[in-house]
């Protein structure tokens, strides 16, 4: 989302159509993952059994962040830091809810949207005065 907004709008297509798609498109496989993290879980456990699980430099720095912000400040902080995606399987992987888990992806990826779409078109409105 974080590359798509800007993308698109520097494209020239309309800021507003673009932001709404971004954000719905977004929404929609992170609420599939929400939806479908049982099933995920089992098959990863499956995986697990013939494989030793590797920490990976996302996996930990989402850690860090759920240890020191919660479940909030770390589905705020995952679309910059490690994808919103990412941010929400590892909140329900550390006990967050599916509820509490969807709740803050919704405010995430909304205001996230917003403000790549707000910091393009601001963007672009600086850059049009400066030639």
């Amino acid at each position: 989302m974080g590359l798509v907004i800007p993308v698109g709008i520097l494209s020239g297509l309309d800021p507003f159509l673009v932001t709404i798609v971004a954000v719905v498109g977004n929404l929609l496989t992170v609420f599939l993952l929400i939806i479908g993290y049982e099933k995920l879980q089992v098959w990863l456990a499956s995986r697990r059994k013939s494989k030793p699980v590797a920490n990976s430099k996302r996996s930990n720095r989402a850690m860090q962040l759920w240890k020191k912000y919660g479940l909030p400040g770390m589905i705020m902080l995952g679309p910059i830091l490690i994808g919103t995606h990412v941010a929400a399987f590892i909140a329900l992987l550390v006990g967050g809810t599916k509820g509490h888990t969807t709740l803050w992806s919704i405010i995430s990826i909304v205001l996230w949207g917003l403000a790549f779409a707000l910091a393009t078109a601001f963007g672009l409105d600086i850059f049009g005065r400066i030639i």
